[in-house]
């Protein structure tokens, strides 16, 4: 089974090279049951460790079942110790977190991808533990640990069982029980190595081997050996290196484990990451909420309209009154109208304030003077009534259309329609009541009333000439031509000479104005998202750190669960599955706290808040990326500690 040549095993320290081992040549047999004795420092634990595949000589052969040692890579000799070989260490090593049936279990995980067994069960009944199946480590003493050592490194059907001073921290009660399983271990086939610095521990062995100064100066057998089946040579599985769903799943269960076993640390790992996806969930439904705002308002004012105003002229270096010059007027707008195919509709617009009375309650409002086309051009087609017609404004018909602010502030819950209220101490019949459209900034579109233009300019405000013409292009392609459609009309009516027409008249394309607004909008959204994202960033950070932390503290851990078989990507898999964890459920309660945040905004300021589920998805999918991201350093740190120096680590 084994075959050592001129093992030689040394440290260096600095300039100084310490030797261990110095040529140590020994041959163990399968079903041997071999004790190896020494003072302090004689190289008995360093010759343990590599005959366990833990350590490494420095020179030397070794053969373990006719395959040379040395050229086996860090993983396969993981497989050779999954399979092969069972530990049981003087330290006991038993995670305390976990309960002896778990801590027994534990090297399924890499020999069998799941903990999901009866034989850790029926190991504990075998060494006396059935009663003590779910105790902690905390609940055991030194010779019920022991055994529960002993039943871990059986759970693989090993062919060989190490032990280190096994019986070194235990009471002579103990002792005679730890040495009585392994005998009857060994009588089953098992071959055992137990290092020892007691005689009569030693005397129980069939072959007794004592040590000095790193030489084997000694070794007597007691016992004639019985002769073995040879061992077949191990193979190792080619596939082992790809994960497998059972795999992933134990190492999560591992995971949520150790991460339950920490609370204070776990919490504030997540803190960072809770924090940041909040952030940016909150702060997306802001930028989304405030962006469906502007489009909601923008919309309302009508698509593809245009806005036709007199300039301001400059004659002799000096600015003109705005339209002393080219005033707008009724006619304009159905010469526009009539020349201009791509137009479809037009209507000229006069504004001025009012003061709205009815019985005993008055209000201050904006009064717009327009034509019937209006109602199609800004979606204004009232909700209640109607809206006046042609023949109303042809004939200066005393009519209004009012918002909804007006309907709450002077009619409550009465029905408006029929109604009469005086603007200006002029009379006006309620006809119609506005769709409500909401306001902001210095203008409410629901605080307005709407009457005939005739009747505006005519009746009520005293105007001669119009303030504004508003136009509405019958497709986007065209509102480029249509423009310069319109400026050709009015400069020839008006009969404006070359010089000035730049000057003489503006149009207002509020096509450009929405997209202008929208694009702010996304960019504010941008702005904030990444403001978020920096505390990810962050959140991240702390991960990493946590996670460094935590790869110190359980050093010994990597240690152990190296020994009982697990590879290099086991490890990187369990702390990078831990850091996903941090991060995923971070990421989850982040989502639940950036939304209580949108609602509680929402609810105290009025603001307009949407919570999309885009931005829930990245922000998710994000803090997970995180968890890999920052969690691969410390992961990889873990997976590339030596196992003899993790075990070592204090």
């Amino acid at each position: 089974m084994i075959q050592i040549r001129d093992i030689t095993k040394s440290y260096f320290m600095g300039n100084q090279t310490l030797p261990i081992l110095k040529g140590v040549s020994l041959t163990i047999e399968d079903g041997d049951f071999v004790a190896i004795m020494g003072p302090s420092g004689s190289g008995k634990s360093t010759l343990m460790n590599i005959l366990g595949l833990l350590d490494v000589p420095t020179t030397g052969s070794y053969l373990f079942n006719g395959k040379e040692i040395s050229k086996q890579t860090e993983d396969e000799l993981a497989a050779i110790r999954r399979v092969e070989i069972g530990f049981v260490f003087q330290q006991f090593n038993l995670l305390p977190r976990m309960s002896a049936e778990e801590n027994v279990a534990l090297p399924l995980i890499y020999s069998q991808k799941t903990t999901e067994s009866l034989r850790p069960k029926q190991l504990l009944q075998q060494v006396g533990l059935g009663e003590r199946i779910g105790h902690h480590t905390n609940e055991l003493s030194g010779g019920q640990q022991q055994r529960v050592a002993i039943a871990r490194s059986l759970v693989n059907n090993p062919k060989m069982i190490l032990a280190d001073e096994p019986t070194g921290n235990l009471d002579s009660v103990s002792t005679t029980e730890i040495m009585k399983t392994l005998k009857d271990l060994n009588a089953q086939g098992i071959t055992i190595i137990l290092v020892t610095h007691e005689e009569d521990i030693g005397a129980e062995a069939h072959r007794l081997i004592r040590m000095k100064d790193g030489i084997i100066f000694s070794d007597e057998r007691k016992t004639p050996l019985v002769p073995q089946k040879k061992q077949p040579t191990i193979n190792v599985d080619q596939n082992e290196s790809k994960f497998s769903l059972a795999e992933i799943g134990s190492h999560f269960q591992q995971g949520f484990r150790t991460l339950a076993a920490n609370k204070v640390r776990t919490a504030l790992s997540m803190l960072g990451i809770l924090i940041g996806v909040a952030a940016v969930v909150a702060m997306l439904a802001l930028g989304k909420g405030a962006q469906q705002q502007i489009e909601s308002q923008l919309s309302s004012l009508g698509s593809n309209l245009l806005v036709l105003r007199a300039g301001a002229i400059r004659i002799g270096g000096v600015a003109q009154e705005s339209g002393a010059t080219t005033r707008l007027s009724e006619d304009d707008a159905k010469a526009l109208a009539d020349n201009i195919s791509t137009l479809k509709h037009v209507a000229p617009q006069v504004t001025g304030r009012g003061q709205i009375t009815y019985a005993s309650k008055n209000w201050s409002t904006q009064v717009l003077g327009t034509e019937s086309p209006y109602a199609q051009m800004h979606a204004s087609e009232p909700t209640k009534g109607r809206f006046f017609t042609n023949q109303e404004s042809q004939t200066r018909a005393r009519v209004a259309v009012i918002g909804t602010v007006l309907v709450k502030e002077l009619f409550e819950d009465r029905n408006p329609i029929g109604e009469m209220i005086k603007i200006n101490k002029v009379s006006f019949q309620v006809i119609g009541v506005l769709p409500e459209k909401g306001g902001g900034g210095f203008r409410n579109q629901d605080d307005t009333i709407i009457i005939p233009l005739s009747t505006a300019m005519h009746r009520l405000l005293g105007k001669l000439y119009v303030d504004s013409i508003e136009l509405e292009v019958d497709k986007p392609e065209n509102i480029d031509a249509s423009q310069t459609s319109i400026l050709a009309v009015m400069n020839q009516r008006h009969k404006v000479p070359e010089s000035i027409q730049d000057e003489a008249f503006q149009i207002l394309n509020l096509a450009d104005i929405q997209a202008a607004l929208s694009k702010t909008s996304q960019t504010m959204s941008l702005l904030l998202a990444v403001i978020a994202g920096i505390s990810l960033v962050v959140g991240g950070i702390g991960i990493m750190n946590i996670m460094l932390v935590s790869v110190t503290e359980r050093t010994r851990e990597i240690g152990l669960r190296k020994a009982i078989g697990a590879k290099r990507k086991d490890i990187l898999l369990q702390f990078l599955v831990e850091s996903v964890v941090v991060s995923a459920i971070g990421g989850l309660s982040g989502i639940l706290l950036g939304w209580l945040i949108t609602v509680g905004l929402s609810a105290a300021s009025g603001w307009s808040t949407s919570v999309s589920i885009e931005s829930v998805m990245l922000s998710f999918f994000t803090s997970a990326l995180i968890g890999v991201v920052f969690g691969v350093y410390p992961a990889r740190k873990a997976s590339l500690l030596n196992p003899i120096d993790a075990l070592r680590f204090e």
